[in-house]
Parts: C-alpha cells; sequence; structure tokens
C-alpha cells in the first residue's frame, strides 16, 4: 500500500503511473478471483455455493479492471462514454450478495443446493431488470451522458448499501469462523463503497487520475477482499462445519423475492404513467419491467415447484418411516409373544411328557390284556388314542418352543416353492383346487436354510388350501419376482379371505374346527421368516381371498457365490 502510494511520486511519469494504477488492483483482483476458485473447490455444500458466488463476483470486477487496463495501459486512450464495462462492473456485486444470502453458517443441508441456487438468480435477474430500467435507456437508447451518469451512480451507491446490510446482518446472526468472516467482508464492502463514491465523485469534477491519491482507498478496499478469501483458506475447515439451521429468519428470503416481483409492475406502471419522457422512453422502461417481472415470475414459480417436490418427498419418506415403525412395532411385540410363549410352552411340555407316557404305556398293556370285556377294551383304545394325540400336540409345542436358527446357505426359492406345491399336491387331486407356481426371471437367490423355508411354503400352502376347501375349490397362484434388493414370494388365493389378519401369526389363533389346527403354523412360519431378516405380511383382497407376502433379501451375485462355497 505504502510502495502504491509513493510510486508515483518516486518516478513522476504518467505512463508509469497508469500503469501502476492499473495492473496493482488488477494483480490483486486476480489473487482473488484464484483464492475464491480453490476454496471453493476444497469445499462442499452451500459453502462451495459461497465461494463459487464470491469467485463470480470477482471474475466480473477482473474483467472491469482488464478493461481499463487495456484502455489506458495498452491502447493508451481514454474509456468510451458510455462503457461496456459499467455494466459488468455494476452487476459484479451481485453474486457477492448471492453468497451473503446463501447464508452457508445456518444450513444443515435440508435445504437443497438447487433452491439456492433459484435464490441466486432471482437477486440477479432483480439487478438486472433495475439495471436496464433506470441506467440502460439514457446509455444506449437515447444516450445522454451526464444523466446515465448520474443514474448509474445513484443505483451504485444504493447497490453498495445493500451489500453492507446484508454483510452487516450475515455478521450480526453468525458466530465462531464465520462471524469473522464476514466482519471482513462487511468493513471491504464498507471500505470499497466510500473509495467507489469517491472516485465516482472525482470523475464527475474531472480530478481523477488513475493511480492518485483516489486509487489508494480503492487499493485498500481490494486488499481487505484478498485478506476475506486469505482468512476464508485459513478456516475453511472451521467454516465447513455447519451448525443446525436457524428459523428465525427463515422468512427474509421469500419476503424479499415477493418484495422484489411486485416491485416490478410497480415500475412499469410509473414508467408508463407517471413519466415526463419521450413515449419510446418510457416503452422501453415498461418493457424492461415486464421482462423482467416474467422472468421473476419464472423463477419464483420454479422454486415454488422445488419446495413442493420436496414436500412430497419428506411427506413421503415420513409416510415410510412411520410404517416400518410400525411394522417393527409389530414384529417387537410379536416376537416378545413368541419368546415369552416359548418358555411357557417348553416348560407345560416336558411336564406333560411324562405322565403322557405312563397312560399311553398303561392304555396299550390294557388293551393286550385277554382279561377285558368288550367296552372295557374300547375304553383302553380310545384311551390311548387320545394319548398319542395329545402326544403329537406335546411335540409340536416343543418343536414350536425350540425352534433355533438353522445353517443357511445360498438357495433358489422357486425349486422349494415347487416342491412346496407338490407335497400338498396329492391332497387336492379332484377337488376343484388349482396350485401354479409364477416366476419373472432372473429371481436373484437368497441366504437361507431350506428345511426351515420349506416348512413355512408348506404351512401357507397349506392354510390355503384349507381355506379354498371351505368354499368348494379355487385357486392358489405362487409368484415370485424380485423388487429391489428383495425378493419377493406373494401367496394369492381366491378363497373367503382372512377374519383378522392383524391376528393371524398370534399363537394359537386359528379358525379351524377343533381337533384340526393347534394355531402354531403361522407363528412358528413368522419366526422363520423374521430369522431370516424378513417380513411376512397378510391382507384380504378387494376382489375377495387372501394374500401372503414373504420378503427375503437379495443375495447379491459375489454374495452367492462365497456362500455356495462355504457351504
Amino acid at each position: 500500500m505504502l510502495a502504491f502510494a509513493l510510486a508515483p511520486i518516486v518516478y513522476p511519469n504518467d505512463t508509469f503511473r497508469v500503469a501502476v494504477g492499473d495492473l496493482v488492483p488488477l494483480l490483486v483482483l486476480v489473487a482473488c478471483f484464484v483464492l475464491c476458485v480453490r476454496n471453493g473447490l476444497d469445499s462442499e455444500g452451500h459453502t462451495r455455493l459461497f465461494w463459487s458466488l464470491m469467485a463470480v463476483g470477482m471474475a466480473m470486477w477482473c474483467f472491469n479492471q482488464a478493461c481499463w487496463t487495456w484502455y489506458e495501459v495498452i491502447l493508451r486512450t481514454r474509456l468510451p462514454d458510455p462503457f461496456v464495462g459499467d455494466v459488468v462492473l455494476f452487476l459484479h456485486v451481485v453474486p457477492i450478495m448471492g453468497a451473503l444470502a446463501v447464508r452457508p453458517h445456518q444450513r444443515d443441508g435440508k435445504e437443497g443446493m438447487v433452491i439456492s441456487t433459484v435464490n441466486v438468480l432471482i437477486l440477479l435477474a432483480w439487478w438486472v431488470v433495475v439495471y436496464a430500467f433506470f441506467v440502460f435507456p439514457e446509455e444506449y437508447i437515447a444516450t445522454d451522458v451526464p444523466l446515465y451518469t448520474l443514474h448509474w451512480d445513484v443505483l451504485y451507491a444504493i447497490e453498495g448499501l445493500v451489500l453492507i446490510g446484508i454483510a452487516g446482518f450475515a455478521y450480526s446472526s453468525s458466530s465462531g469462523r464465520w462471524r469473522k468472516l464476514y466482519g471482513s467482508i462487511f468493513a471491504a464492502s464498507a471500505l470499497y463503497v466510500f473509495a467507489s463514491q469517491e472516485m465516482n465523485a472525482a470523475i464527475a469534477r474531472g480530478t481523477y487520475r488513475t493511480g492518485g491519491i483516489y486509487d489508494i482507498p480503492f487499493l485498500a478496499a481490494l486488499l481487505a477482499f484478498l485478506g476475506v478469501a486469505l482468512l476464508g483458506r485459513q478456516s475453511l475447515r472451521e467454516t465447513q462445519v455447519v451448525p443446525a439451521a436457524a428459523w428465525a429468519h427463515r422468512w427474509v428470503a421469500p419476503l424479499l423475492g415477493q418484495l422484489a416481483l411486485l416491485s416490478l409492475p410497480v415500475m412499469g406502471y410509473a414508467a408508463l404513467y407517471l413519466g415526463h419522457e419521450p413515449p419510446y422512453l418510457r416503452g422501453v422502461r415498461f418493457v424492461a419491467a415486464m421482462v423482467g417481472f416474467t422472468t421473476l415470475a419464472f423463477f419464483v414459480f420454479l422454486k415454488q415447484y422445488l419446495l413442493d417436490q420436496k414436500l412430497l418427498r419428506l411427506l413421503d419418506q415420513s409416510r415410510k418411516s412411520f410404517d416400518n415403525l410400525q411394522r417393527l412395532q409389530g414384529r417387537a411385540v410379536q416376537q416378545a409373544k413368541l419368546a415369552s410363549l416359548g418358555e411357557l410352552v417348553a416348560l407345560a411340555a416336558n411336564e406333560l411328557e411324562h405322565p403322557l407316557s405312563a397312560i399311553l404305556k398303561s392304555s396299550e398293556t390294557m388293551a393286550e390284556s385277554s382279561n377285558l370285556n368288550r367296552e372295557q377294551l374300547s375304553n383302553a383304545q380310545r384311551i390311548g388314542q387320545q394319548a398319542r394325540r395329545t402326544r403329537e400336540l406335546v411335540a409340536d409345542l416343543l418343536s414350536f418352543a425350540q425352534q433355533t436358527p438353522g445353517e443357511k446357505v445360498s438357495l433358489e426359492l422357486k425349486p422349494l416353492l415347487q416342491r412346496a406345491v407338490q407335497m400338498e399336491g396329492f391332497k387336492v387331486e379332484n377337488r376343484n383346487i388349482s396350485l401354479t407356481v409364477e416366476s419373472t426371471d432372473p429371481v436373484p437367490r437368497v441366504l437361507g436354510n431350506s428345511n426351515q423355508l420349506l416348512q413355512a411354503f408348506v404351512q401357507i400352502v397349506e392354510n390355503a388350501v384349507d381355506a379354498l376347501q371351505e368354499v368348494g375349490g379355487g385357486q392358489l397362484q405362487i409368484s415370485l419376482r424380485r423388487e429391489a434388493d428383495e425378493v419377493v414370494v406373494q401367496f394369492a388365493d381366491n378363497g373367503p379371505g382372512l377374519r383378522n389378519p392383524e391376528r393371524v401369526f398370534d399363537p394359537f389363533y386359528t379358525t379351524k374346527p377343533v381337533g384340526k389346527g393347534t394355531g402354531l403354523g403361522l407363528s412358528a412360519t413368522y419366526g422363520v421368516v423374521q430369522d431370516h431378516k424378513g417380513q411376512i405380511t397378510c391382507f384380504n383382497c378387494p376382489e375377495g381371498g387372501a394374500i401372503f407376502e414373504i420378503r427375503l433379501p437379495a443375495l447379491r451375485a459375489g454374495a452367492a457365490v462365497a456362500a455356495t462355497a462355504h457351504a
């Protein structure tokens, strides 16, 4: 800074002074741009968007300064007036505003990058429309340099004050490294606005010289922005750690978007009915306002559409989470029932085994005795028959209570389903019952125990056959398919349906006649499916009949080969 100030004094040459006054700020701006790009590449999420927008602002600033250098250093001529670089210089503040408006220090990752980008586009579009409305007509349509310069200077001052206000608001609502970073941007912005206004005033008076005293605060502001980029580089890791978002100021961006959209019709009305300019200039301003209104309306509706889609996704995720919670709750209740019932059943079965064995042995001894009359012999045989039936029930209870995970290997489900249908097929001959198995190839393998899964499939098929016999016949269709990372087995019949689907898997629940079912088959099936990390559900079809659906995790190709080799 000191060398820049003393260089024209030490070497009082106009060409040297102009070269220093243009090249030194250009080099500082290029360094700012490079650092912002590196910060953006080394960060992620909204922090990356912040530094990317800062880099865009610095790139536009570099372009304007390069134009000054080209005219004054290379061509050694004055800048034309109006100057195309003025448009870029006016708009270069907007990406910096957008970077501050992104507010990465309050992002929790829930608001998408696309929505934040749309907010920045709305901000950019509004400032472009404001420039086209107030400055562009006198700049290029009906050139009036003094009026154009006045409008440009006033608008640029307002834009600078808005930048200072946004930076101050960000500073006051942040903490830690972000607070320090926003404070640096606030100071750099305030210094630049002061320097630019002094330079513009000097240009208007005709006292400005490139490399002169008015460029010293300008260079100080550029160095302050370079300090912002360096500070961001040093604290990149700390600023990347984002706290939870605060909801206190979430209403600011939507409100500003609505105000920006509503301001354009007011501007159009003022251009048509309140202006005293020639009609064609009023028409240009009106067209600029209406084109801007259309553009902003598009971005606003696009943002609303994206927010609606996001809301729908959140609602869908909430519904799925609620369904999963209910499923897990039901599974936990069912497993608790099975665990407690298993202990009780095992104890009762062991206690019943010994007296049943004694009763059965005594009844067989009595039945073999020749000293009994016919009535006594019939009673002894009946006692033995009922003892054997009770013993079978006790064996079922023990089998249910002692369910243990079997060894699991990679296997295909279709052969097991076909075998289950074959085992039950003998019972449905000449009974007007059809059993079919369909599958969509290829269906991946699953990791499971073939005996346990076969018993589960047989149990479901047997229940379906019993239900179809009640209505005089029907069809059981078994389908096998893949859905995402699961293999789905569906048993669909056109029988009478389920009376209480929510109680089907409860132990001892049965709708069969007394003596035909124990109510443990589907409970055991539920346990088998749970042991295979799957899910089993049942429900009635609106058209009639019941559906049982089993979902098992599909085995990946590499895992299937490994499981087969291990087996």
